[in-house]
């Protein structure tokens, strides 16, 4: 430390001050190093030395401490080591004596090493050590002290540094004792914390173990009853997949009986060549998942196995499905099936083809909606799944473009024809599949309506259990293919596998929750059920309306509902049929709602049908009814139908009576015989011939007591049975009898044409469509409806080159909120698709879009029944057949309602102006009905 520092500083300013001195000690040395035995040679040659030489000899002999004289310098010069003397001079030691004699001689002025060489060059060389020496050791004189002190120092630090080494000997040791017992520590502390590590590593593998046992034994047990149903299902699936293939092929157009049929043919052949096949086949359960079942549910589609296998072929075809769709049940599964990424397009878009070709090149999902009997040809290279191989790309000529085909690419096709024909090309290339809605989907739908309606509470509890179980069991499914992909992949051993026990354990618990969740929601929905059961008469009742309505179809191609307009329809009935307090049973609450729904679809589907059908559609719809309700034997209604056709006169009794009943009759009266409550009906022909030639002769026999105690025996029914067995002319009052005995008069007596209600029940966006009769023109009524309301109406007859002004005029009245007229639409049935297209752009849009219709704009249409007028505008408008009504009674309510409040106050003679117009209405309603009775007319006039 310190005194390390101290002797350093002496030696620096000693080592300084001998740096003064040593250049010239070695300039000295250096011309020392010169001599040589020739030149000290020369030196002793002289005998006489000149003056310079000799005093720098007396000089070297001096420092050698000889005598001064030549002959004592001659003989040191001869001397063998002379030179290693001068260079190995003690100068360090030089006393203070001769360093006194040789200050004599360096002092003098002639002793310079330049004089002195100039005589001889060794001299001049000795004469610059003279110098040397003289010089250094007067500095190292001067330096001794330092040297001196500096060796104590040194000698002090010496001692001290021994003992500081000692110390540090010492330190080392105890510093490596140290260590090697801290070594000893951390080797115990890495070990104990190795054994920690390696106890906490096995407690983590046993607690993984466990987990992993008791994971996959929960596993094991599923696995082992899935093992055991797959090997099973593996057995058998020959025959299955048989009839799999089969009924994907071709049951997709049939209807539920009709694939039954099929399949039931099928598994019968497929067990003639004894193939294995299940014993209760099920298309929808082989080849569709439960998990994906459920999200197909939750997407729209109903629940009902019909529609689960229309579902599943729609998914598992291989060529586009083409699926058949009057209600729009498959196009809304499909939208929210495929939600955003899904293309909508139909074949009078104008960019159609440009969304295809999207579809095809970037793998999207298209739906092509809307189509008729006949396709785009444009169509037919995506149809037919004409793709060419190109190199390693996939290839599909769509016009004259060349589309790399992408796999994910999908095309759904609709149509809302209820019984479309296509040609063999199309159904070669497409799998046609019948979505046609059936009474047990919904019916579900429709009790779904109804509780929602009275029971919104108990119905958002079954949608939330159902979302939850279907989201547990899909998860369960999830995690069960990870853990077998884990397992699949899994190196080394499974206790390292943190992802996989994890998993497991996942799995275990939700499995766990799963299972309570299940055993909850069974209760719960059993709970739930029951009381959603009270509200199903309600739904049974609804949905046997709804077809009796969509059957009408049939009878006349103008007679198209939809399923929408009919929902909001039984919404609004249930509205108005609520007249009690809310705490009703549910019972009595059906009760309100038939009834109340029953005569809203009675008149509501009245005023577009003609009057020829309305009592067949009351009818249709009380037979309907009765049947649910078990009211009607299929016996009793098939003779309605059919009367006594097949029957085998060979084996028939003879006719009693044949003066009064024809061969015809007689065989329906035999085939009446043959129905258990009317047996016995043809042997009280012999019995009571009078009687029964009475009845049948009487002009309103349907209201004629039956002869003998056949009038306390029969039902209605089986008393029109009768009628149509013998008096087919009376049935039809006979049939209007039954309906208003069954459903109530009401339903036998057609509400009467009342526009201005038919104009409040529209809105906006529902077109009025008059179904035109020959001779009959609503224009009158629509003016007058609109100047009673002071709202302007826009007419426009249809015909050739009209559609500029037609559309002109609909979209000034969408603006303005006029009305517009568009006369016989029938003329230009070609421009009808624009129309269907404008209509359905303006209903798409919202109240907060710019361009929305105006919310007083209303579109009446008129045509003339034909079965291209487009389907899609008679489901979403209101028909109304302009018809002259039939009978006194129905003739007079027609005028009166065409005489309004403000009109019929006007008369400030109101007794005399009732009285007046009741008889011009009376006078022209009977001139109306009698038109055809050319005696009563004459008699009239």
């Amino acid at each position: 430390g310190k005194e390390e520092i101290e002797c350093k500083a002496i030696a620096d300013d000693a080592e300084a001050e001998l740096n003064v001195a040593l250049p010239a000690l070695q300039k000295a040395m250096a011309e020392v190093e010169k001599l040589d035995k020739s030149a000290i040679s020369e030196i002793k040659a002289y005998k006489s030395p000149p003056k310079q030489v000799e005093t720098v000899l007396a000089a070297v002999m001096i420092l050698f401490g000889n005598k001064t004289d030549w002959t004592t310098a001659k003989k040191v010069l001869g001397e063998a080591n002379f030179l290693q003397s001068i260079k190995g001079y003690d100068k360090d030691n030089v006393s203070a004596t001769i360093m006194k004699k040789i200050k004599g001689y360096v002092s003098h002025a002639d002793f310079k090493p330049e004089a002195v060489g100039a005589v001889s060059k060794a001299a001049g060389a000795l004469c610059t050590w003279v110098h040397a020496i003289y010089i250094y050791a007067s500095v190292a004189k001067e330096v001794a002290p330092k040297r001196a002190r500096l060796k104590g120092a040194q000698e002090s630090l010496a001692v001290k540094q021994a003992s500081l080494q000692k110390a540090q000997e010492e330190l080392a040791e105890v510093t490596a004792k140290v260590n090697r017992l801290k070594q000893k520590y951390d080797d115990s502390v890495g070990e104990k914390n190795r054994l920690r590590a390696e106890a906490d590593q096995m407690e983590l593998l046993l607690d993984r173990a466990d987990k992993l046992v008791k994971g996959l034994a929960g596993e094991n047990e599923r696995w082992r009853a899935s093992i055991g149903q797959l090997q099973n299902e593996i057995g058998r699936s020959l025959g299955d997949a048989l009839v799999a293939a089969a009924f994907l092929s071709y049951a997709g157009p049939f209807d539920t009986q009709y694939r039954s049929n099929l399949v039931g043919g099928w598994l019968s052949a497929v067990r003639e060549q004894q193939l294995p096949s299940t014993e209760n086949f099920t298309f929808a359960s082989f080849c569709a998942l439960p998990t994906d079942v459920r999200q197909w549910n939750i997407q729209g589609l109903p629940a009902d196995n019909f529609s689960t296998e229309n579902g599943a072929i729609s998914v598992r075809c291989s060529r586009w499905p083409l699926m058949i769709d009057p209600q729009n049940q498959a196009n809304k599964w499909v939208r929210k099936m495929e939600e955003s990424q899904l293309h909508i397009v139909d074949l009078k878009s104008k960019d159609m083809l440009r969304k295809i070709e999207n579809g095809i090149v970037y793998g999207l999902p298209v739906l092509l909606q809307d189509v008729l009997e006949e396709l785009d040809p444009a169509l037919e290279p995506v149809l037919a799944k004409a793709l060419i191989k190109v190199g390693n790309r996939e290839v599909l000529r769509l016009g004259d473009k060349e589309l790399d085909y992408n796999k994910d690419f999908k095309l759904y096709i609709t149509t809302k024809l209820a019984n479309p024909h296509y040609t063999p090309e199309v159904s070669t290339k497409t799998t046609i599949i019948n979505f046609a809605v059936k009474q047990q989907g919904l019916e579900a739908q429709l009790l779904g309506i109804v509780v929602q309606k009275e029971q919104p509470t108990l119905e958002r509890q079954k949608a939330d259990l159902t979302l939850r179980v279907a989201a547990g069991k899909q998860k369960l499914v999830d995690l069960e293919d990870e853990i077998l992909r884990l397992l699949s992949e899994a190196e080394g051993s499974l206790l390292e596998n943190e992802t996989l026990v994890d998993t497991l354990q996942q799995s275990k618990l939700t499995s766990d929750e799963v299972t309570r969740q299940l055993n909850e929601a069974e209760e719960t929905e059993i709970k739930i059920d029951a009381k959603r059961e009270e509200f199903r008469p309600a739904a049974i009742r609804s949905s046997i309306a709804y077809f009796v309505l969509d059957d009408m179809g049939r009878v006349d191609p103008m007679y198209q509902f939809s399923l929408d307009a009919y929902v909001d329809l039984f919404n609004q009935s249930m509205d108005k049929s609520r007249t009690s307090p809310k705490n009703i049973t549910g019972t009595e609450r059906c009760r309100q709602i038939n009834v109340a729904h029953t005569l809203s679809v009675y008149q509501y589907t009245c005023r577009g049908l003609f009057e020829r059908d309305k009592l067949l559609f009351a009818l249709q719809l009380c037979l309907r009814i009765m049947t649910s309700e078990n009211k009607v034997p299929k016996q009793e209604f098939d003779f309605l139908c059919y009367g006594g056709a097949g029957i085998e006169r060979a084996d028939q009794r003879p006719n009693p009576c044949p003066e009064w009943i024809d061969a015809g009759a007689w065989d329906n009266i035999t085939a009446l015989d043959s129905i258990p409550a009317c047996m016995g009906i043809a042997s009280a022909f012999e019995q009571g011939q009078r009687d029964w030639r009475a009845w049948f002769t009487s002009s309103e026999p349907e209201e004629t007591p039956l002869p003998g105690d056949w009038e306390n025996k029969v039902t209605e029914m089986q008393r029109i049975c009768i009628i149509r067995a013998l008096r087919l002319d009376r049935v039809l009052f006979c049939a209007s009898r039954f309906v208003r005995l069954n459903l109530g008069p009401q339903f036998a007596d057609p509400p009467p044409f009342d526009l201005r209600a038919i104009f409040q029940s529209s809105n906006h966006r529902t077109p009025l469509i008059f179904v035109l009769s020959p001779g009959v023109d609503p224009t009158a009524q629509v003016k007058s409806l609109a100047n009673d309301l002071s709202t302007n109406v826009d007419i426009c007859a249809l015909g050739q080159g009209q559609a500029p002004v037609a559309m002109s005029l609909m979209n000034l009245g969408l603006r303005s909120g006029s009305w517009v007229f568009l006369a016989n639409c029938h003329l230009m049935l070609s421009w009808m698709p624009e129309l269907e297209k404008r209509i359905a752009e303006y209903c798409a849009m919202t109240e907060d879009m710019p361009h929305a219709p105006h919310c007083d704009f209303r579109l009446w249409l008129s045509a003339s029944p034909s079965p291209k007028f487009p389907i899609a505008i008679l489901q979403r408008g209101i028909k109304m057949t302009t018809e002259p009504p039939r009978g006194l009674r129905a003739n007079m309510l027609k005028l009166y309602n065409l005489v309004g409040e403000e009109q019929f106050g006007r008369c400030q003679q109101r007794l005399k102006y009732q009285r007046l117009l009741f008889s011009l209405c009376w006078f022209h309603a009977l001139l109306h009905t009698s038109s055809m009775n050319r005696t009563i007319v004459s008699v009239m006039i």
